[in-house]
Order: C-alpha cells, then structure tokens, then sequence
C-alpha cells in the first residue's frame, strides 16, 4: 500500500484530490486487519488554513487508481462533515460489509476534501438561484422560481440499487415492492409514488441519515409501509424532488430550451430514447448529459416528483413544493414510449398516486449539507 505518508493539502474553495499511502509500520497492522476483520484503516493529514472544518470522503479503486469504482459506503472516524484540519487523522473501512469476499493486491484509496459541501458520487450539485419555470409553447403561465441548492442523481434509479435498498429494508419494516426492470443497470419501473418515496427513507436509513418522510407531524414515525401522505423533513435524507427541482435540474442551467439539451429545440432518437424506437428503456447514461451532468431528464422513463398538481402562480416564488393535497401527482420526463411533446423540460403528466407501469420510474435528490 506504500511506504510514506502523504499530506491532503487544500486551498480555500478548491477540491484536492490525493491518494493516501498509509505509514510502513502500520503495514503489517494493515495486513492482520484484512485477513481478520477485513477492517482497513487510511491514515493522512489535511491542511486548509482559512477553514476551521472540511468534509472528507473516501473513494476506493481496485485497479492501481485507474477507476474508483468499488462500492464503497462503510466508513467510520474522519470522514463526513466537521473534520477539523490537522495531522494523524484515520478513517476505518468495513471492507467486509461493501466488498465481501473480494480480495486484490491493487486497492488504492482516494481521498477528498472540500472546504464547501460535496455531494455523493453519482449527484450533481444544482446551485441555489432563480430560473424560469414553465415554457409558453408548452404549459404556463411561465414564472420565475427561486430554489435551494439541492443534490440530484445523475441518472435515473436503477434496478440494481433499487434492489440493494429493498433487500436491506424488508427485514427492517418496510414493505416495497419488487417493481420491474429489463436489466440491473436500467432504471426500475413499475413502482408507485409510495413505494418511491419508501424507498427514499430506506436508503437514508442504510447510509445513516436522517430520513425524510414521517407519519406524523412531530416527525418521530418514520415512514416504512402501507399508502401514506407522509409530514416530510425538507432538510434531511433522499426525497423525491419536487416539480421545480426537477425542472430547474433538467433545464441544465440554461434558459429558453425544450429539451435538456442547449444547442439546439430539435429532437433525435441520439439524444434520448423516446417515441417507441426501441421499444424499451435502455441502460441509465446511455445518452448525453445536459449542462448539470444529468442524464435522462428525457425519455428512458417517467419520473415521480413530490408535488400534487395545480396551477401554476403568476410572480415569483420560493421553494414550491405543491398544495397539501389533490388527486394526482406530477411525473416528468416522458418515456421511451412517448413522442416529443411529452419529453420537453416543461412538460406535465399526472396520475395517480399507486399507479404502477413499466414507463415510470424516478431519481432521488438529497438537500444541501446532507452527510
């Protein structure tokens, strides 16, 4: 793993990136860990002399550094929010619990620090500010909307994380279903906004945060099964994003468009995959990102968003997260079943609320300064 010890050093709102040699007499330390435990400790310094706190995350390769792709969440010590800078820091990875049975001679960790807040890998971060919702050639009246920085995924949620959540949830009180996919690297469909919005807690759960979604309004019930209208703590764990998080994350950071593409309003089977042409979803990322780095805010499937329909308001607003009740909720996004029209950015669907079919699905976002 390397004989010297490096240091993490970071300028004030910069991400630095080092890969971290631990200390030559805690290679045999490392090695016992491994063979018992599977517990691996990463020890570094950090320095920033203008931030008193950073947040640290930890990537993990297990091809000498050339991709960081091990699945990797089973963190403890210095790591996450309010690191203070300093020497002799450590992080502990539970290698057992994210990568059982696996062994290799070329692991290397990555880690990162950032005086600002990071998101997870696999979101974008879409910054706070005000852009222009609605569409005139689509649905108005079009009005200005000023929302919160929030995280979103890049793609769609796919089977196969949708199936790690759900077998860790269904000993632990919840009651999702199995929903459907055509492969685990497609997005799962056939899930209702219930079953959405369940799975949202239970995978804040499994990663230590605090959930979203409440049965009552003291927010001390966490939401775990059966059809509810759930009290939501705005500030805490994956959600659904609400229809103007949605479209403000779609719209890519620019203005005016129909789609989520910004050169141009034309519309081509290479962009995303729509109108029937191949008669199924596809894999999530299998076309070009938009300026946030998210892929498949067309086609591929439709996505739940928090709100219930309504109209939209005249002037501006802050934050809208939809009336407190109604009868149908909003997707976005068109599917591969659907034409053009129902693939812009500022295009409404509704249904209700347990529907279930194979061209809805959904993404998650996490509000700002989550873990």
């Amino acid at each position: 793993q390397g004989g010297g010890r490096s240091t993490l050093a970071l300028a004030a709102g910069v991400l630095a990136y080092a890969l971290l040699a631990l200390l030559s007499r805690d290679r045999q330390f490392l090695h016992d860990r491994l063979c018992g435990t599977r517990l691996v400790d990463i020890d570094f310094d950090v320095a920033d002399p203008d931030s008193p706190t950073l947040q640290i995350a930890v990537e993990v390769s297990d091809n000498n550094g050339a991709s960081y792709t091990v699945p990797a969440v089973s963190f403890t010590g210095d790591v996450g929010h309010g690191i203070k800078p300093g020497a002799g820091k450590r992080i502990t990875w539970d290698a057992k619990a994210d990568w059982p049975n696996q062994y290799s001679s070329k692991v290397r960790f990555r880690v990162l620090a950032s005086d600002v807040w990071l998101p997870p890998r696999g979101m974008s971060l879409i910054p706070a500010g005000i852009f222009t919702m609605g569409d005139a050639r689509v649905v108005g009246p079009v009005h200005p909307v000023d929302v919160s920085a929030f995280a979103i995924e890049r793609t769609e949620v796919t089977a196969a994380l949708w199936n790690e959540v759900r077998t860790w949830a269904l000993s632990r009180g919840y009651d999702l279903t199995a929903g459907g996919s055509w492969g685990s690297d497609h997005p799962i469909h056939s899930v209702n906004w219930f079953d959405a919005v369940k799975w949202c807690n239970a995978r804040s759960e499994k990663a230590g945060l605090v959930p979203a979604y409440y049965l009552d309004e003291a927010k001390t019930q966490i939401y775990r099964s059966g059809d509810k209208v759930p009290f939501v703590n705005w500030n805490a764990g994956y959600r659904l994003p609400t229809e103007a998080e949605w479209e403000k994350a779609a719209r890519g950071g620019v203005a005016g468009r129909l789609y989520p593409w910004a050169d141009t309003d034309e519309i081509s089977g290479d962009r995303l995959n729509y109108n029937i042409i191949i008669g199924r979803t596809t894999p999530v990322g299998s076309y070009p990102a938009n300026g946030y780095g998210l892929r498949d805010m067309a086609g591929n499937v439709w996505e739940w968003v928090w709100d219930w329909l309504e109209v939209y308001p005249g002037g501006l607003v802050t934050d809208p997260r939809g009336p407190a009740s109604g009868s149908a909720r909003v997707v976005r996004g068109g599917s591969w079943d659907n034409g053009a029209e129902s693939c812009r950015v500022a295009s409404r669907l509704t249904t209700q609320p347990a529907h279930r079919v194979s061209t809805l699905g959904f993404r998650a976002v996490l509000p700002q300064g989550q873990p």
